[in-house]
């Protein structure tokens, strides 16, 4: 999807102490140029970040040379109040630390205008015709400058990725006469030596196959309706812990009008290269917070360049469009646009039979790791504060009880206590709840996500990500997922340990902070 022009402000002093959501702005009002003076610093510290303006959606990154090529829409012209995205690149090779490269597939340079999601491919055969090895990428535009009009065009590269040309100005595949006809996700069937196209299409994935990339035969589809328009499909093939092989179908997907998330939804299944037959009709999410849309996951590559059959990565922008421009970054650093931390899933069998995604923060992010500090085992019957303060860091715990209503953290808490996140058990449910401090959500309908829990097994697992805008839990070595956008003052900086109707122990408690080249800032090439 595309920035929007209108958008919240978020004023706040250069103590961090007093900030206020402002209003929308009036329409054609023009937002300020840059970072105003004075303001406090929101730039996360271990997360990617765009270098400014703003970004929405990340495209899959592609292997290329050793390196993470990690494309995503970028608006150079936001904070002039236009809209309008192009593909910008940063590239990596562990998928903490970014290089940014610049503009890499531009926008308005023909007469179709703007360029929106869609996918790049390395084509090693050469099958497009532009040479073996040659980054192809299909994308959606919408001639016209409209958004009710979108069909695939195609570019591609010669230099590794680095910069694409159109390929003419007509579309590889037009729009059969529907609204909604976008993000085209692209793999490679070896199986049948072809190119297959996952495409969303309303309450739709349709599939397709090309053997050239630039021609594109209508093969079947995948229809779910209750869950607003389809976006962003994904479709890969995974090696269980089990052994067994299963194709994964995930969408972004906006739950939130039947109580389910507005993140990545996805099923397990089969597919026989046109038509995906999932395991349930009811699909499972991958992250059950607000804040994880468009997302996407791609390779994993070993050393050695090979793929990793059982691991996947996953990546997510860290927004809702339901409040997209509201966030203290715009004031304070003259942006808008942070991403989740990559991750790792793999697919797991469970007890009752089925299949789940699960998921951790990518195993790179330990070299980064600048302070460890570590807590033991701590006992807590109410409310205990620890001498820890912060405003980045990583939480680990593993909480036990005999007799309880329901334990956990108490991250970003202000030094009176009054404002904080929580996160951790209670009842039946995990929860991540930001009702108790500022964040996008000035409605109210979405400040506390839950997941199912089984209380009477006495213990689980948290690992909470704290950064200066967002809060990411994993639940049980990553079976559930939590993320959420929050905009905390910066002074509040306290941690404190809760349990409820009994006494937990929190065992092992660790606290990591991190250290990362250009504090969210993707590095500049040398």
């Amino acid at each position: 999807m595309r920035g929007l022009s209108r958008r919240a402000l978020f004023a706040s002093t250069a103590a961090g102490a007093g900030a206020a959501l402002l209003p929308a702005a009036p329409a054609g009002a023009r937002p300020r140029s840059g970072p105003a003076a004075g303001c406090a610093r929101y730039r996360a510290d271990y997360h990617f970040t765009v270098p400014d303006q703003w970004k929405n959606d990340p495209q899959r990154p592609v292997w290329i040379d050793g390196e993470y090529h990690c494309y995503y829409l970028y608006n150079a012209d936001y904070l002039d109040g236009l809209e309008g995205t192009a593909w910008r690149l940063a590239t990596s090779t562990d998928l903490v630390s970014f290089t940014d490269r610049g503009i890499a597939v531009p926008k308005d340079t023909t007469v179709n205008g703007d360029v929106w999601s869609g996918s790049a491919v390395v084509d090693t055969a050469g099958t497009a015709g532009f040479g073996a090895g040659a980054v192809v990428a299909v994308v959606t535009m919408s001639p016209g400058g409209g958004t009710d009009h979108q069909e695939q065009f195609l570019y591609y590269s010669t230099d590794g990725g680095r910069t694409f040309t159109n390929h003419g100005t007509d579309p590889v595949l037009a729009n059969p006469g529907v609204l909604d006809f976008r993000d085209p996700k692209v793999i490679r069937d070896d199986d049948h030596d072809r190119w297959v196209m996952a495409l969303a299409e309303r309450n739709k994935v349709g599939f397709y196959h090309s053997s050239d990339l630039r021609s594109w035969t209508y093969a079947g589809a995948f229809v779910k309706d209750g869950l607003g328009v389809l976006e962003c499909p994904d479709l890969f093939r995974i090696t269980a812990d089990d052994g067994a092989v299963k194709w994964v179908l995930g969408v972004s997907a906006d739950g939130t009008g039947s109580g389910q998330p507005s993140t990545y939804a996805y099923w397990t299944g089969s597919f026989d290269g046109a038509a995906f037959t999932a395991d349930s009709a009811d699909p499972q999410w991958l992250d059950h917070g607000w804040d994880w849309y468009a997302a996407v996951t791609f390779e994993k590559r070993n050393p050695d360049g090979t793929v990793d059959p059982a691991t996947r990565h996953a990546l997510g922008w860290l927004n809702n469009w339901a409040y997209a421009h509201t966030t203290p970054t715009i004031d304070g650093d003259g942006f808008n646009g942070t991403d989740s931390i990559v991750r790792e899933i793999t697919l797991k069998k469970a007890a009752s039979g089925g299949y789940h995604l699960a998921s951790r923060p990518v195993p790179a992010l330990d070299a980064y790791v600048s302070r460890t500090v570590r807590l033991g085992d701590l006992t807590v019957d109410g409310t205990r504060t620890l001498d820890h303060t912060g405003i980045s860091y990583e939480l680990t715990t593993e909480i036990t009880w005999s007799d309880l209503t329901g334990a956990g953290v108490q991250v970003r808490r202000s030094p009176d206590g009054v404002r904080h996140i929580d996160a951790g058990v209670y009842g039946d449910y995990a929860f991540l709840n930001r009702r108790g401090t500022v964040n996008p959500d000035t409605g109210g309908t979405r400040q506390e996500s839950r997941t199912p829990f089984d209380r009477s097994a006495g213990r689980v697992r948290l690992r909470i990500l704290v950064d200066r805008t967002s809060v990411e839990m994993f639940v049980d070595d990553g079976r559930y997922v939590h993320s959420a956008e929050v905009f905390p003052y910066l002074v509040d900086d306290r941690l404190a340990l809760f349990s409820v109707g009994g006494t937990a122990v929190f065992r092992n408690t660790v606290i990591r902070e991190f250290a990362v080249p250009g504090r969210g800032v993707p590095r500049s090439p040398r």
